[in-house]
């Protein structure tokens, strides 16, 4: 016996209608879907601004206060006050004298003499005067050519070939003569002992002056002993 389908029971002619449903149902389950997660995860405006209100707190500068310079104490007072009685006689009153002169009064004289002063700085040795002292009526380099002229040159010194420069100092006195020769830079005392010799056997000069009045000058000057 063959079967028979009821047209009723026939879903292949509502097929299009289910796969429309089925198309439908489906594209409205993924648009709620995108719904909930996008609403899911959306944050409290009030907690983002707290958030940012929390970020842009400034933190204020503190500074520390120097202290005040304490002001100064006062002196102390080390006199001490006597308080002594109205009736007490004080005998530290100051008593003036009459320091007043007349006609007859003696005035005592003081006599100061110039010229002792003057006399004193005779003594005084310059470097530098108004008029300086010359020799043979030139300066101290014509001196110095006279000295060379005069060496004798020693023979130990020679033998040992030494040779050098020996500065001596010597004064010019207020009579012309030259006196007080001395070495201040020697080279052998061979060579010095000998230009000491040379200067003090040195012939008068004219004298220095200063304020028109003859001094004494001293002298610096470099004798060269050298070997030929």
């Amino acid at each position: 016996m063959e079967l028979k389908k009821s047209d009723k029971a026939n879903l292949e002619k509502r097929s299009a209608i289910f796969f429309e449903i089925g198309l439908v149902t489906a594209i409205a389950l993924v648009l709620i879907a995108f719904e909930w997660t996008s609403s899911g995860f959306k944050t409290n405006e009030f907690e983002v601004n707290q958030a940012d209100q929390a970020e842009q707190e400034i933190i204020p500068i503190t500074r520390q206060e120097k202290p005040k310079p304490k002001p100064p104490e006062p002196p102390k007072v080390t006199e001490i006050l006597q308080i002594v009685d109205n009736n007490v006689n004080l005998q530290d009153e100051l008593q003036l004298e009459d320091l007043e002169a007349d006609i007859n009064t003696e005035v005592q004289e003081i006599n100061y003499d110039v010229a002792d002063e003057e006399d004193n700085s005779g003594d005084e040795i310059f470097f530098i005067v108004e008029d300086m002292p010359t020799f043979q009526g030139k300066d101290v380099n014509a001196f110095r050519d006279w000295v060379s002229k005069r060496l004798k040159y020693p023979e130990i010194a020679a033998e040992n070939g030494i040779s050098g420069r020996v500065f001596v100092r010597f004064v010019v006195e207020p009579n012309g003569v030259v006196d007080n020769v001395t070495v201040v830079r020697g080279v052998d005392p061979a060579l010095d002992a000998e230009a000491i010799r040379v200067v003090k056997s040195s012939p008068k000069w004219s004298p220095g002056k200063q304020r028109g009045k003859a001094v004494r000058v001293a002298y610096t000057i470099p004798i060269v002993f050298v070997l030929q």
